[in-house]
């Protein structure tokens, strides 16, 4: 991990926890893709039982963040985000680590996700374990319209 980095779990919409995500999500994710979340979705996520958010931060700042929600023995990456000028730097291994590392404590089985079929982050999620399923055309609306695939990925933990 990088040095001076913290993580920081949430299980409620802790507000300042809400704000540091919402913070990174506007810088990372382009918005010709449509995947960002607004304020009132993670919110209402963040309500729901089995839900956390990871938060890392170096020296208060908020460089990116980690949204998983689970049910039963299963679980799902909803976002992985990064702030671009702190891309490369672990931040994004660090934060899937970890949420994977809070999922086996729960007793959660296996972790499930949805990416963009262009997205760079698929090759972190397959350097760590994460297995193809299918693909999703046209999942994502971008901003001009146009439409892009998802791949979906899943991951089994042995607990």
């Amino acid at each position: 991990m990088m040095p001076g980095l913290s993580l920081d779990i949430y299980d409620q919409g802790e507000r300042n926890a809400l704000a540091d995500a919402m913070e990174v999500m506007v810088r990372a994710f382009d918005p010709a893709y449509g995947e960002a979340w607004t304020l009132s979705q993670l919110s209402g996520v963040m309500l729901m039982p089995g839900t956390w958010l990871t938060v890392a931060r170096l020296d208060a700042a908020p460089l990116g963040f980690a949204l998983v929600r689970s049910v039963l023995d299963e679980c799902e990456l909803l976002l992985l985000a990064v702030d671009p000028s702190w891309r490369g730097k672990g931040i994004g291994e660090t934060l899937l680590r970890d949420s994977m590392l809070t999922a086996r404590r729960r007793g959660i089985t296996s972790m499930n996700l949805e990416v963009r079929a262009t997205n760079n982050a698929i090759r972190l999620y397959e350097k760590n374990g994460f297995e193809y399923v299918h693909r999703r055309p046209g999942y994502y609306r971008g901003k001009n319209g146009q439409l892009h695939d998802a791949l979906s990925f899943r991951l089994d933990m042995l607990i």
